[in-house]
Protein backbone atom coordinates (compact mmCIF):
# COMPACT_ATOMS: atom_id res chain seq x y z
CA UNK A 1 0.00 0.00 0.00
CA UNK A 2 1.51 3.39 -0.88
CA UNK A 3 -0.53 6.66 -0.13
CA UNK A 4 0.14 10.20 0.14
CA UNK A 5 -1.33 13.00 1.55
CA UNK A 6 -3.22 16.48 0.70
CA UNK A 7 -4.39 19.46 3.36
CA UNK A 8 -7.78 21.08 2.30
CA UNK A 9 -9.23 24.33 3.21
CA UNK A 10 -11.30 24.28 6.28
CA UNK A 11 -9.48 21.56 7.88
CA UNK A 12 -9.52 18.53 5.73
CA UNK A 13 -7.11 16.47 4.69
CA UNK A 14 -7.47 14.20 1.36
CA UNK A 15 -5.73 10.61 1.18
CA UNK A 16 -5.41 8.91 -1.72
CA UNK A 17 -4.81 5.20 -1.16
CA UNK A 18 -3.24 2.85 -3.35
CA UNK A 19 -3.42 -1.44 -2.81
CA UNK A 20 -1.14 -3.45 -4.55
CA UNK A 21 -2.63 -6.27 -6.56
CA UNK A 22 -1.96 -8.82 -3.85
CA UNK A 23 -3.87 -6.45 -1.39
CA UNK A 24 -6.93 -6.59 -3.76
CA UNK A 25 -6.49 -10.55 -3.93
CA UNK A 26 -6.59 -10.78 -0.50
CA UNK A 27 -9.83 -8.83 0.11
CA UNK A 28 -11.15 -10.51 -2.84
CA UNK A 29 -10.62 -14.17 -1.29
CA UNK A 30 -11.86 -12.72 2.44
CA UNK A 31 -14.85 -11.22 0.74
CA UNK A 32 -15.42 -14.64 -0.96
CA UNK A 33 -15.34 -16.59 2.14
CA UNK A 34 -17.47 -14.16 4.33
CA UNK A 35 -20.17 -14.17 0.94
CA UNK A 36 -19.97 -17.83 -0.78
CA UNK A 37 -23.07 -18.97 1.42
CA UNK A 38 -25.56 -16.44 -0.88
CA UNK A 39 -25.16 -17.94 -3.62
CA UNK A 40 -25.68 -21.56 -5.14
CA UNK A 41 -24.40 -23.65 -8.14
CA UNK A 42 -26.20 -27.02 -9.38
CA UNK A 43 -23.45 -29.76 -8.31
CA UNK A 44 -22.16 -28.05 -5.65
CA UNK A 45 -23.69 -27.77 -1.60
CA UNK A 46 -24.32 -23.81 -1.21
CA UNK A 47 -21.44 -22.15 0.33
CA UNK A 48 -18.99 -25.21 -0.35
CA UNK A 49 -18.79 -23.62 -4.42
CA UNK A 50 -15.24 -23.02 -5.70
CA UNK A 51 -14.56 -19.12 -5.92
CA UNK A 52 -13.43 -19.59 -9.46
CA UNK A 53 -16.45 -21.60 -10.40
CA UNK A 54 -18.83 -18.74 -8.78
CA UNK A 55 -16.98 -16.01 -10.78
CA UNK A 56 -17.46 -17.81 -14.19
CA UNK A 57 -21.01 -18.12 -13.43
CA UNK A 58 -21.97 -14.78 -12.20
CA UNK A 59 -18.77 -12.74 -13.08
CA UNK A 60 -15.31 -11.71 -12.53
CA UNK A 61 -16.15 -8.89 -10.36
CA UNK A 62 -18.71 -11.07 -8.06
CA UNK A 63 -17.07 -9.95 -5.05
CA UNK A 64 -15.43 -6.51 -5.94
CA UNK A 65 -17.82 -4.59 -4.15
CA UNK A 66 -17.86 -6.69 -1.00
CA UNK A 67 -13.63 -6.60 -1.72
CA UNK A 68 -13.98 -2.84 -1.63
CA UNK A 69 -16.01 -2.90 1.81
CA UNK A 70 -12.67 -4.35 3.45
CA UNK A 71 -10.10 -2.44 1.59
CA UNK A 72 -12.17 1.29 2.06
CA UNK A 73 -11.64 1.54 5.86
CA UNK A 74 -8.80 -1.38 6.44
CA UNK A 75 -6.16 0.82 4.54
CA UNK A 76 -7.62 3.85 5.76
CA UNK A 77 -6.91 2.58 9.26
CA UNK A 78 -3.74 1.76 8.21
CA UNK A 79 -2.89 4.98 7.19
CA UNK A 80 -4.07 6.70 10.39
CA UNK A 81 -1.92 4.58 12.38
CA UNK A 82 0.48 5.59 10.55
CA UNK A 83 -0.10 9.37 11.40
CA UNK A 84 -1.21 9.49 14.36
CA UNK A 85 -1.09 12.95 13.98
CA UNK A 86 -4.16 13.29 12.21
CA UNK A 87 -6.91 12.88 14.00
CA UNK A 88 -10.62 12.55 12.14
CA UNK A 89 -13.45 14.38 13.48
CA UNK A 90 -16.06 13.92 11.01
CA UNK A 91 -17.28 10.85 8.54
CA UNK A 92 -14.99 10.15 5.83
CA UNK A 93 -16.20 10.51 2.33
CA UNK A 94 -14.26 7.64 0.10
CA UNK A 95 -14.07 7.78 -3.71
CA UNK A 96 -12.89 4.80 -6.04
CA UNK A 97 -10.28 6.45 -8.18
CA UNK A 98 -9.45 3.18 -10.45
CA UNK A 99 -10.36 -0.33 -9.71
CA UNK A 100 -7.95 -2.86 -11.41
CA UNK A 101 -6.89 -6.07 -11.05
CA UNK A 102 -3.59 -4.44 -10.57
CA UNK A 103 -4.86 -2.76 -7.79
CA UNK A 104 -7.33 -0.31 -6.13
CA UNK A 105 -6.41 3.61 -6.04
CA UNK A 106 -9.41 5.50 -4.26
CA UNK A 107 -9.85 8.54 -2.03
CA UNK A 108 -10.57 9.52 1.67
CA UNK A 109 -11.29 13.35 2.40
CA UNK A 110 -12.28 13.84 5.95
CA UNK A 111 -12.37 16.58 8.41
CA UNK A 112 -9.41 16.29 11.18
CA UNK A 113 -8.69 17.73 14.52
CA UNK A 114 -7.30 21.50 13.20
CA UNK A 115 -3.58 23.07 13.88
CA UNK A 116 -3.99 25.99 16.48
CA UNK A 117 -1.84 28.71 16.30
CA UNK A 118 -1.86 29.95 19.71
CA UNK A 119 -2.09 33.65 20.62
CA UNK A 120 -0.17 35.09 23.69
CA UNK A 121 -0.35 33.02 27.16
CA UNK A 122 2.29 34.03 29.04
CA UNK A 123 2.51 37.29 30.87
CA UNK A 124 -1.08 38.26 30.95
CA UNK A 125 -2.81 40.56 33.40
CA UNK A 126 -5.91 39.43 35.51
CA UNK A 127 -7.67 41.18 38.33
CA UNK A 128 -8.92 38.73 41.33
CA UNK A 129 -11.55 39.85 43.28
CA UNK A 130 -13.03 38.20 46.05
CA UNK A 131 -16.46 39.04 47.29
CA UNK A 132 -16.71 39.47 51.02
CA UNK A 133 -19.58 38.02 52.75
CA UNK A 134 -21.48 40.01 54.71
CA UNK A 135 -23.59 39.24 57.57
CA UNK A 136 -26.94 39.25 55.29
CA UNK A 137 -25.42 36.54 53.49
CA UNK A 138 -24.74 34.11 56.69
CA UNK A 139 -28.44 34.82 57.95
CA UNK A 140 -29.62 33.79 54.47
CA UNK A 141 -28.04 30.33 54.61
CA UNK A 142 -29.43 30.27 58.08
CA UNK A 143 -32.88 30.76 56.64
CA UNK A 144 -32.42 28.22 53.98
CA UNK A 145 -31.88 25.97 56.63
CA UNK A 146 -34.64 26.49 58.85
CA UNK A 147 -37.04 26.10 55.61
CA UNK A 148 -35.43 22.67 54.73
CA UNK A 149 -36.28 21.71 58.47
CA UNK A 150 -39.40 23.28 58.36
CA UNK A 151 -43.41 21.47 58.83
CA UNK A 152 -46.03 22.27 56.63
CA UNK A 153 -49.19 22.02 59.15
CA UNK A 154 -52.67 22.53 58.55
CA UNK A 155 -54.63 26.09 59.85
CA UNK A 156 -57.22 24.63 62.34
CA UNK A 157 -59.00 27.88 63.47
CA UNK A 158 -61.53 29.21 61.16
CA UNK A 159 -59.72 32.29 58.88
CA UNK A 160 -59.07 33.81 55.55
CA UNK A 161 -55.50 32.90 53.24
CA UNK A 162 -52.97 35.38 53.33
CA UNK A 163 -49.80 35.69 51.36
CA UNK A 164 -47.36 32.94 52.47
CA UNK A 165 -49.80 30.30 53.31
CA UNK A 166 -50.28 26.61 51.44
CA UNK A 167 -53.51 26.21 49.78
CA UNK A 168 -54.33 22.23 49.05
CA UNK A 169 -56.40 22.92 46.21
CA UNK A 170 -58.63 21.68 43.29
CA UNK A 171 -58.68 23.33 39.99
CA UNK A 172 -60.47 23.04 36.45
CA UNK A 173 -59.46 25.68 33.92
CA UNK A 174 -61.66 26.67 30.78
CA UNK A 175 -60.91 29.14 27.84
CA UNK A 176 -63.85 29.87 25.92
CA UNK A 177 -65.80 27.24 28.58
CA UNK A 178 -63.43 24.31 26.86
CA UNK A 179 -61.27 22.67 29.34
CA UNK A 180 -57.34 22.45 28.08
CA UNK A 181 -54.60 20.20 28.13
CA UNK A 182 -53.12 20.57 31.94
CA UNK A 183 -55.31 22.88 33.15
CA UNK A 184 -56.24 20.49 36.29
CA UNK A 185 -55.45 19.30 39.27
CA UNK A 186 -56.37 17.49 42.28
CA UNK A 187 -54.77 17.55 45.88
CA UNK A 188 -52.28 20.55 44.35
CA UNK A 189 -50.26 22.51 47.17
CA UNK A 190 -49.61 25.85 46.17
CA UNK A 191 -47.52 28.69 48.30
CA UNK A 192 -49.41 31.91 47.77
CA UNK A 193 -46.96 34.61 46.68
CA UNK A 194 -44.25 32.09 45.09
CA UNK A 195 -45.35 33.15 41.62
CA UNK A 196 -45.93 29.40 40.84
CA UNK A 197 -48.86 30.38 38.15
CA UNK A 198 -49.59 32.39 35.92
CA UNK A 199 -50.34 36.35 36.81
CA UNK A 200 -52.57 36.87 39.09
CA UNK A 201 -53.85 33.62 39.86
CA UNK A 202 -52.28 33.55 43.51
CA UNK A 203 -53.83 36.89 44.18
CA UNK A 204 -57.10 35.90 43.73
CA UNK A 205 -57.07 33.21 46.31
CA UNK A 206 -55.54 35.57 49.15
CA UNK A 207 -58.61 36.35 51.35
CA UNK A 208 -60.18 32.22 51.25
CA UNK A 209 -61.07 30.17 53.23
CA UNK A 210 -61.26 26.25 53.53
CA UNK A 211 -64.16 24.93 51.67
CA UNK A 212 -64.57 28.24 48.79
CA UNK A 213 -65.05 27.41 45.63
CA UNK A 214 -64.12 30.52 43.08
CA UNK A 215 -63.61 30.85 39.80
CA UNK A 216 -60.37 32.36 39.01
CA UNK A 217 -60.63 34.76 36.03
CA UNK A 218 -57.03 35.17 34.29
CA UNK A 219 -54.90 36.24 30.92
CA UNK A 220 -52.17 34.11 29.47
CA UNK A 221 -49.12 35.98 28.90
CA UNK A 222 -48.74 36.57 25.37
CA UNK A 223 -45.44 34.83 25.22
CA UNK A 224 -47.06 32.01 27.14
CA UNK A 225 -45.15 28.54 25.85
CA UNK A 226 -48.10 27.40 24.61
CA UNK A 227 -49.18 29.05 21.71
CA UNK A 228 -53.19 28.08 22.04
CA UNK A 229 -53.25 29.54 24.84
CA UNK A 230 -50.71 32.81 24.89
CA UNK A 231 -52.87 35.83 25.51
CA UNK A 232 -56.22 33.88 25.53
CA UNK A 233 -58.17 34.59 28.61
CA UNK A 234 -59.15 31.66 30.92
CA UNK A 235 -61.35 30.88 34.49
CA UNK A 236 -60.51 28.28 36.60
CA UNK A 237 -62.59 26.88 39.17
CA UNK A 238 -61.11 26.15 42.36
CA UNK A 239 -62.11 24.26 45.47
CA UNK A 240 -60.34 25.29 48.21
CA UNK A 241 -59.54 21.90 50.63
CA UNK A 242 -56.88 23.14 53.36
CA UNK A 243 -55.55 25.76 54.49
CA UNK A 244 -51.75 25.41 55.44
CA UNK A 245 -48.83 26.71 57.26
CA UNK A 246 -45.15 26.53 57.30
CA UNK A 247 -43.97 26.24 60.64
CA UNK A 248 -40.04 27.06 61.34
CA UNK A 249 -38.23 25.37 64.27
CA UNK A 250 -36.28 28.35 66.08
CA UNK A 251 -32.98 29.30 65.52
CA UNK A 252 -31.49 28.28 68.46
CA UNK A 253 -28.51 26.20 69.88
CA UNK A 254 -30.88 23.13 69.72
CA UNK A 255 -31.47 23.98 66.12
CA UNK A 256 -27.85 23.98 65.47
CA UNK A 257 -27.47 20.08 66.90
CA UNK A 258 -29.86 19.02 64.75
CA UNK A 259 -28.39 20.18 61.38
CA UNK A 260 -24.74 20.10 62.16
CA UNK A 261 -22.06 19.08 63.85
CA UNK A 262 -21.77 21.43 66.08
CA UNK A 263 -23.29 22.35 70.21
CA UNK A 264 -24.33 25.80 69.76
CA UNK A 265 -25.53 28.48 66.81
CA UNK A 266 -22.42 30.74 67.29
CA UNK A 267 -20.54 27.78 66.12
CA UNK A 268 -22.55 26.63 63.42
CA UNK A 269 -22.59 30.67 62.36
CA UNK A 270 -18.98 30.84 61.94
CA UNK A 271 -18.60 27.18 60.57
CA UNK A 272 -21.65 28.53 57.72
CA UNK A 273 -19.25 31.94 57.23
CA UNK A 274 -16.07 29.65 56.99
CA UNK A 275 -17.77 27.52 53.80
CA UNK A 276 -19.28 31.11 52.19
CA UNK A 277 -15.83 32.65 52.32
CA UNK A 278 -14.40 29.49 50.75
CA UNK A 279 -16.79 29.38 48.03
CA UNK A 280 -16.16 33.28 47.35
CA UNK A 281 -12.71 32.36 47.03
CA UNK A 282 -13.71 29.56 44.89
CA UNK A 283 -15.38 31.81 42.82
CA UNK A 284 -12.97 34.29 42.27
CA UNK A 285 -10.39 31.39 41.19
CA UNK A 286 -12.83 30.46 38.71
CA UNK A 287 -13.48 33.63 37.34
CA UNK A 288 -9.77 34.25 36.85
CA UNK A 289 -9.32 30.73 35.29
CA UNK A 290 -12.25 31.85 33.02
CA UNK A 291 -11.11 35.50 32.19
CA UNK A 292 -7.38 33.84 31.21
CA UNK A 293 -9.00 31.27 28.84
CA UNK A 294 -11.50 33.78 27.23
CA UNK A 295 -8.25 36.22 26.53
CA UNK A 296 -5.92 33.51 25.45
CA UNK A 297 -8.42 32.00 23.06
CA UNK A 298 -9.94 35.00 21.48
CA UNK A 299 -6.26 36.01 20.59
CA UNK A 300 -5.77 32.22 19.50
CA UNK A 301 -6.23 31.06 15.46
CA UNK A 302 -8.37 27.79 14.38
CA UNK A 303 -9.98 26.48 11.76
CA UNK A 304 -13.02 24.77 13.04
CA UNK A 305 -14.75 22.19 10.96
CA UNK A 306 -18.41 22.18 11.14
CA UNK A 307 -18.40 18.78 12.14
CA UNK A 308 -16.72 19.13 16.09
CA UNK A 309 -19.47 22.58 15.85
CA UNK A 310 -22.30 20.17 15.19
CA UNK A 311 -20.58 17.15 17.15
CA UNK A 312 -20.85 20.24 20.18
CA UNK A 313 -24.12 20.79 19.41
CA UNK A 314 -25.28 16.90 19.57
CA UNK A 315 -24.14 16.70 22.72
CA UNK A 316 -25.84 19.69 24.23
CA UNK A 317 -29.35 18.39 22.64
CA UNK A 318 -28.84 15.43 24.41
CA UNK A 319 -27.90 16.61 27.47
CA UNK A 320 -31.52 19.04 26.60
CA UNK A 321 -33.62 15.69 26.63
CA UNK A 322 -31.74 13.73 29.19
CA UNK A 323 -32.85 17.04 31.36
CA UNK A 324 -36.49 17.24 30.09
CA UNK A 325 -36.66 12.91 30.24
CA UNK A 326 -36.26 13.47 34.33
CA UNK A 327 -39.22 16.23 34.08
CA UNK A 328 -41.33 13.79 32.44
CA UNK A 329 -41.31 15.55 29.19
CA UNK A 330 -40.12 14.76 25.53
CA UNK A 331 -37.96 17.29 23.20
CA UNK A 332 -40.50 17.56 20.82
CA UNK A 333 -43.75 18.76 23.68
CA UNK A 334 -40.80 20.88 24.62
CA UNK A 335 -40.53 22.80 21.45
CA UNK A 336 -44.34 22.83 21.42
CA UNK A 337 -44.23 24.71 24.73
CA UNK A 338 -41.72 26.99 23.70
CA UNK A 339 -43.18 27.65 20.52
CA UNK A 340 -40.03 26.49 18.88
CA UNK A 341 -38.43 23.42 17.02
CA UNK A 342 -34.51 21.50 17.13
CA UNK A 343 -33.46 23.18 14.10
CA UNK A 344 -34.28 26.69 16.15
CA UNK A 345 -32.40 25.21 19.00
CA UNK A 346 -29.69 23.88 17.27
CA UNK A 347 -29.01 27.25 15.31
CA UNK A 348 -29.40 29.06 18.45
CA UNK A 349 -26.33 26.68 20.55
CA UNK A 350 -24.21 27.17 17.45
CA UNK A 351 -22.28 30.36 18.49
CA UNK A 352 -21.30 28.99 21.70
CA UNK A 353 -20.92 25.37 20.82
CA UNK A 354 -18.22 27.22 18.37
CA UNK A 355 -16.64 28.98 21.15
CA UNK A 356 -16.58 26.09 24.10
CA UNK A 357 -14.89 23.39 20.72
CA UNK A 358 -12.67 26.42 20.51
CA UNK A 359 -11.65 26.92 23.81
CA UNK A 360 -11.15 23.02 24.11
CA UNK A 361 -8.72 23.08 21.06
CA UNK A 362 -6.71 25.78 22.60
CA UNK A 363 -6.48 24.05 25.92
CA UNK A 364 -5.32 21.18 24.31
CA UNK A 365 -2.68 22.74 22.42
CA UNK A 366 -1.10 24.40 25.89
CA UNK A 367 -1.03 21.27 27.39
CA UNK A 368 0.82 19.62 24.27
CA UNK A 369 3.03 22.86 24.02
CA UNK A 370 4.11 23.37 27.55
CA UNK A 371 4.10 18.78 28.29
CA UNK A 372 1.10 19.19 30.76
CA UNK A 373 -0.19 15.76 30.32
CA UNK A 374 -0.34 13.62 33.58
CA UNK A 375 2.52 11.33 34.09
CA UNK A 376 1.89 7.48 35.55
CA UNK A 377 2.89 8.25 38.22
CA UNK A 378 0.36 11.18 38.68
CA UNK A 379 -2.84 9.21 37.28
CA UNK A 380 -2.04 6.39 39.60
CA UNK A 381 -2.25 8.72 42.47
CA UNK A 382 -5.86 9.74 41.34
CA UNK A 383 -7.18 5.89 40.66
CA UNK A 384 -6.12 5.69 44.18
CA UNK A 385 -8.16 8.51 45.48
CA UNK A 386 -10.83 7.02 43.44
CA UNK A 387 -10.57 3.52 44.59
CA UNK A 388 -10.35 4.62 48.40
CA UNK A 389 -13.70 6.71 47.83
CA UNK A 390 -15.21 3.91 46.40
CA UNK A 391 -13.56 1.36 49.35
CA UNK A 392 -11.92 -0.63 46.80
CA UNK A 393 -7.74 -1.55 46.07
CA UNK A 394 -5.95 0.59 43.10
CA UNK A 395 -5.57 -2.22 41.76
CA UNK A 396 -9.30 -3.80 41.55
CA UNK A 397 -10.39 -0.09 40.98
CA UNK A 398 -8.04 -0.10 37.83
CA UNK A 399 -9.33 -2.95 36.49
CA UNK A 400 -13.27 -2.28 36.66
CA UNK A 401 -12.82 0.92 34.84
CA UNK A 402 -14.32 1.90 31.12
CA UNK A 403 -11.90 3.26 29.07
CA UNK A 404 -14.10 6.60 29.06
CA UNK A 405 -13.33 6.97 33.05
CA UNK A 406 -9.91 6.52 32.65
CA UNK A 407 -9.99 9.53 29.83
CA UNK A 408 -11.82 11.60 32.27
CA UNK A 409 -8.95 11.12 35.03
CA UNK A 410 -6.26 11.65 32.48
CA UNK A 411 -8.29 14.93 31.16
CA UNK A 412 -9.34 16.07 34.69
CA UNK A 413 -5.33 16.28 35.17
CA UNK A 414 -4.07 17.42 32.49
CA UNK A 415 -7.09 20.18 33.32
CA UNK A 416 -5.91 21.32 36.80
CA UNK A 417 -1.88 20.98 35.44
CA UNK A 418 -2.89 23.71 32.80
CA UNK A 419 -5.14 26.09 34.72
CA UNK A 420 -2.24 26.00 37.54
CA UNK A 421 0.70 26.50 34.93
CA UNK A 422 -1.92 29.63 33.58
CA UNK A 423 -2.21 31.29 37.19
CA UNK A 424 1.84 30.99 37.53
CA UNK A 425 2.57 32.20 34.56
CA UNK A 426 0.52 34.96 34.12
CA UNK A 427 -0.40 38.45 36.67
CA UNK A 428 -2.98 38.02 39.07
CA UNK A 429 -3.46 40.90 40.66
Amino acid sequence: MNYTIEKLENSKVKFVIETTADELESATQEAYEKNKHKYGVEGFRKGHVPRKVLESVYGKGLFYEDALDIILPKYFDEVLIKEPEIEPVGKPEADIIAFEETGVKFSVTVAVKPDVKLGKYKGLKVKKTVEAVTDEQVEAELKLAQDRQARIEEVTEDRASVNGDFLTIDFEGKVDGVKFDGGSAQGYDLELGSGTFIPGFEEQLVGVKKGDVKDVKVTFPKEYGAQNLAGKDAVFTVTVHAIKVKELPELNDEFAKDVSEFDTLAEYKEDVKKQLVAEAESAAEQKVENELMDKITQKSEVVIPDEMVESQIDERIQELEYRLMYQGMKLDDYCKMINTDVAKIREDYKESAALSVKTRLVMEAIIKAENLMPTEDEINEKIADFAKGANKSAEEYRKQMHERQLNYIVNSIATDKLLAFLKSNNTVQ
